[in-house]
């Protein structure tokens, strides 16, 4: 069965655009043209991926995101005419797994939608990683301390377990940006740093004072094999 998109855009030529392209690749489509229709119909029939605009009639893409996350984990691309690096952050803060903005490149979006899905699908391997408490399912891509999900986004569960699969290793922002199919642009090296700061919240007892996923000034990221409570 073809997975599903929603196309949450009220531009209807952009959206009749964005699904006659994507039929074509073999994704079946739908739109939406306001907030509270995208919302209705993820309700009632979620989809495998929602590309969600930022500038909507009702509510904002911002806000739109946040009521998804509230209550599902559904890959989010964003869009928007605005090209600021505030936006991206903003995106990413509240859940967003991509953001494309506007005007665009068709296969460009083609290509970020196919990896935020195939991250959501595939994990890299079927063994479940432990590290004290922190457990991590690349397969059932959950991560848990405790037992107790961590909630996170595939940009950051993908993140979590480049670090993790690398254990006492540095790995530069460079090499966790290859991990997501990214570009080696500034404001996606920053972006790095975004869902660092989410995946602490997430794991980290104290996201401030991380033990786990530790800063190596002028180089990137390590994930400590093991914590100083552990032994």
């Amino acid at each position: 069965m073809a997975e599903q998109i929603l196309i949450v855009d009220d531009d209807t030529r952009l959206s009749a655009m964005l699904s006659d392209y994507l039929s074509g690749s073999g994704y079946a489509t739908r739109t939406a043209a306001s907030a509270l229709a995208g919302l209705d119909e993820i309700r009632r029939n979620p989809p495998d991926a929602v590309i969600l605009d930022v500038m909507l009639p009702d509510l904002d893409g911002f806000e739109t995101c946040r009521r998804i996350r509230a209550t599902s984990d559904v890959p989010i691309l964003m869009l928007t005419a605005k090209g600021e690096e505030t936006d991206r952050i903003v995106g990413l803060e509240l859940g967003a797994d991509d953001y494309l903005p506007k005007p665009f490149n068709p296969r460009e979006l083609l290509a970020r939608l196919r990896a935020i899905l195939r991250r959501r699908t595939g994990g890299r391997s079927d063994h479940i990683m432990r590290f004290g408490r922190l457990e991590i399912d690349p397969a059932s891509r959950v991560a848990r301390v405790d037992g107790r999900n961590c909630e996170m986004t595939g940009h950051q569960f993908d993140i979590l377990v480049a670090l993790a699969e690398n254990a006492g290793r540095t790995m530069s922002r460079e090499q966790l940006m290859d991990r997501l199919g990214g570009e080696g642009s500034d404001a996606l090296d920053r972006s790095i740093d975004v869902h660092i700061s989410r995946i602490r919240a997430a794991i980290e007892d104290d996201p401030r004072r991380p033990r786990r996923i530790i800063t190596v000034r002028g180089a990137g990221y390590v994930f400590a094999r093991r914590q100083d409570e552990e032994g």
